[in-house]
């Protein structure tokens, strides 16, 4: 029993990991490293990743800035009404991008919630850069808010509370304790709404439009391409893989250092008391 068990296993995780790697593999199969070379140099391809990047990168600061602070209040604050803001804040994890284009538009466009207010300022967002940003910056809020949470969650307490208790104000304790604390967990929820963020099509699609060099994102540009070029949409996709795959790569090698660095800095707090 325990033999055909283990080959049960052995046999599901084959067969788990050939369909998840059979697909990338097949793109790096049809495209020579010469033709992702000559891709980047195609105008679609760089002027998709040009705004795929600079969409991305706003977008991701503004999460960063806004999230951090509200999911250290989530996490470590106990209030009425709290499991609703976390059910809020899950809850565009199950929409449909198209939902969340639409939702944008009802929104931010020039018939919706604030577009009056927006258009008396001379503001007009959809199908602009910013668009990008905000569509980007709401399908990924709540992959980093979510993760972000958990982090601040496992801090431990008893260094919180030690904290506190030798003067250390609010801003101390989050700057100084909290935050390095939470680091790892920190950065595995940033590189995977950061991910999230530049694989965001939907969204990007409705409440932005695909413009070359304006609004027209690396999937966008895919998307574009796969019926006048499948070679040049092979290849984009293939740079999308690369990019996505430096991400990880930067992942791992930022959560290893900074459990390092905690284990080093529990270390020295046992044996300091």
């Amino acid at each position: 029993m325990r033999a055909a068990f283990a080959a049960l296993c052995a046999v599901a995780t084959a067969v788990a990991l050939a369909f998840l790697v059979l697909p990338v593999a097949a793109i790096f199969f049809r495209v020579p490293p010469g033709d992702l070379l000559g891709a980047l140099g195609h105008d679609v391809t760089r002027d998709a990743l040009v705004v795929s990047l600079k969409t991305s990168a706003i977008a991701h600061v503004a999460v960063l800035l806004v999230g951090t602070p509200a999911a250290y209040v989530l996490g470590r604050k106990r209030f009425r009404g709290r499991g609703v803001i976390l059910t809020l804040v899950e809850l565009p994890l199950v929409l449909p991008p198209a939902v969340a284009g639409i939702g944008l538009f009802a929104a931010f466009g020039r018939m919706g919630l604030l577009g009056g207010e927006l258009d008396a300022f001379g503001i007009q967002i959809p199908f602009t850069q910013a668009a990008v940003v905000l569509a980007v910056a709401f399908v990924e809020s709540p992959f980093y808010l979510r993760g972000a949470i958990a982090s601040f969650e496992s801090v431990d307490e008893n260094l919180i509370s030690a904290a506190r208790t030798l003067g250390a104000g609010p801003w101390r304790v989050f700057g100084r304790i909290a935050l390095p604390l939470a680091a790892g967990g920190l950065g595995a929820a940033s590189a995977l709404a950061l991910a999230r963020g530049l694989g965001e099509f939907g969204a990007t699609l409705i409440f932005a439009g695909s413009l070359q060099g304006v609004t027209q994102t690396l999937p966008l540009a895919i998307y574009a391409e796969l019926d006048q070029d499948f070679d040049v949409a092979l290849a984009i996709s293939a740079l999308f893989i690369l990019v996505g795959a430096a991400i990880l790569v930067g992942l791992k090698v930022f959560t290893w250092a900074r459990l390092g660095s905690i284990s080093r800095f529990r270390f020295v707090a046992s044996t300091s008391r």
